[in-house]
């Protein structure tokens, strides 16, 4: 199990656009794949879940992955939280 913390930041934090684009993402990975918010886990293969994380600008969500490529799943999704703008 692997584990990272990433700063949201985009201006509209993860609404529905950018939330479908990580999800999609994390779509391509065999590993199972979570972000954490205040302690709550939600599915980032789920655009329900993700949208309702509510993540906005400067939170700081942990992404959890778990599986034979979750240092992939983990470096890819953390690249796309940092680079996205919307």
């Amino acid at each position: 199990m692997k584990e990272i913390l990433v700063k949201i930041n985009n201006p509209t934090g993860l609404h529905a656009r950018p939330a479908s684009i990580l999800v999609k993402e994390a779509m391509k990975f065999k590993s199972n794949i979570y972000l954490i918010k205040n302690n709550k886990e939600y599915n980032a293969k789920s655009i329900m879940s993700v949208m309702a994380m509510g993540a906005a600008l400067g939170d700081e969500i942990k992404i959890k992955a778990e599986g034979g490529d979750e240092n992939e799943a983990i470096n890819s999704l953390q690249k796309l939280l940092e680079d996205l703008k919307d």
